[in-house]
């Protein structure tokens, strides 16, 4: 049976790279019908704290990736030893200084990587490499090597760097008198610019992009499309597709380049695809965790808001932004405005006013005839009135369309600021 992991190490939170391969090994058991086990290794006590660890639990969580079974590297420390003194024993390993050294029998060591094909090591860095510590804790490799064989792990799916530790690991397993897994080594994800992944260019926590209004499946679509295709073409693949199709063979071999503008992309479709309540209720939730939205704001008028947005905004968080003024009157009028806000037309205004307020039935079919007909009347070209208008009601010169916008503020919202309008244009002249 297939087994596969995923070993975080919670001294930090877990990133896109981290989560990609956590992914990927999870869709590689799942598709083979085998077993993910979750292994946090945190036996560094310093580095290691609880917050972390909480994070990349409920992040896994979020993302949809589940686990057969959990280990702590710490909650073992009797095991790493007990092998660690069977080496000694045999003579493969040696106490100096108050810690267990392993010496290494090496020759060539060559490994059929399931992504990268072929790869042969004809030399090991060191000699020799500390395995257990001398305040009894296991190092890396040691425990890893381990755990894995007493895990019954089948495949060792992780991210190209720890691609030196393979050799040193391999070793290991012979001297315990273990077969080795089979490894796949993920290329690594590359920043716009082409280099290291940075907090600028991407390399940002998963829990942050659920902060910033990024949904579960979005995230995690962009994470199989960097280095994986689920071929023809298709951008747009869900988690339990990708559990019927996924395949190691289909991983690419070079690197992945993180794009943001992609990521967005690909996250305003999944809000695009959602049902209104559905994506009125996420809304809600995002924005009370926020404590942005108003406790009088009412469901059905949020509906609306999200309704008005839901076609153009990239993420949730967007609605914090472009759509503060549909929540809080109190906004400026951006200054990229004052070129169109420097034509004083308060007495055109006035009587658009007048005109808005004889509407009954203040929907945007009714607004927009009503509106066109006053800018007729004014001799104005519509697109003269349309500019203030929006700037009124928004503060910005672009947003969703002025009259639906103006139907789900209402009509006594619309009437306010467009007087508020024509004080400002009073008080400069």
């Amino acid at each position: 049976m297939v087994k596969t992991r995923f070993a975080p190490s919670p001294t930090g939170f877990l990133h896109l790279g981290g989560a990609r391969t956590c992914l990927f090994s999870w869709l590689y058991a799942r598709k083979s019908k085998g077993k993910f086990i979750l292994r946090i290794e945190d036996t560094d006590r310093l580095r290691s704290k609880k917050e972390y660890l909480e994070e990349i639990l409920e992040s896994l969580s979020w993302l949809g990736i589940d686990w057969d079974e959990i280990f702590y590297q710490s909650q073992r420390l009797s095991i790493y030893r007990e092998y660690a003194q069977k080496l000694v024993e045999e003579g493969k390993a040696y106490y100096r200084e108050g810690a267990v050294f392993f010496k290494y029998q090496f020759d060539e060591v060559e490994i059929d990587d399931l992504i990268r094909g072929k790869v042969t090591f004809r030399e090991l860095p060191k000699q020799e490499e500390v395995i257990i510590k001398s305040d009894g804790t296991p190092t890396y490799n040691f425990a890893c090597t381990v755990d894995d064989a007493l895990m019954g792990i089948t495949h060792v799916i992780r991210g190209e760097d720890h691609l030196s530790n393979t050799p040193k690991q391999i070793l290991m397993y012979k001297a315990l008198g273990v077969f080795p897994p089979r490894f796949a080594h993920i290329p690594m994800i590359l920043s716009q610019s082409g280099g290291k992944m940075s907090k600028r260019e991407g390399a940002t926590s998963i829990r942050e992009y659920r902060a910033g209004g990024y949904l579960p499946q979005a995230v995690v679509n962009y994470l199989l499309l960097l280095g994986w295709s689920p071929g023809g073409n298709r951008e747009i693949i869900s988690l339990e597709e990708a559990i019927q199709t996924f395949e190691l063979k289909g991983v690419n071999k070079n690197p992945s380049t993180f794009s943001q503008d992609k990521f967005d992309w690909l996250n305003s479709q999944y809000i695009k695809l959602k049902p209104i309540d559905e994506l009125t209720t996420l809304v809600k939730e995002f924005l009370e965790e926020k404590k942005f939205l108003p406790q009088k704001v009412t469901l059905d008028y949020l509906r609306k808001v999200v309704a008005l947005f839901k076609e153009r905004i990239s993420k949730l968080g967007d609605l914090m932004d472009w759509g503060y003024f549909c929540f809080y009157d109190d906004f400026s009028y951006s200054p990229d405005t004052q070129d169109i806000l420097k034509r004083k037309l308060s007495k055109e205004v006035e009587v658009l006013i007048e005109r808005l307020s004889q509407i009954e039935d203040f929907t945007k079919e009714n607004i927009e005839k009503e509106f066109r007909q006053t800018a007729h009347f004014l001799r104005l070209k519509a697109k003269d009135l349309v500019h203030p208008t929006r700037i009124a009601l928004t503060g910005r010169k672009i947003g969703p369309g002025l009259f639906e916008t103006m139907e789900v503020l209402g009509k006594e919202k619309v009437i306010e600021r467009l007087k508020r309008l024509c004080h400002w244009w009073e008080e400069r002249n």
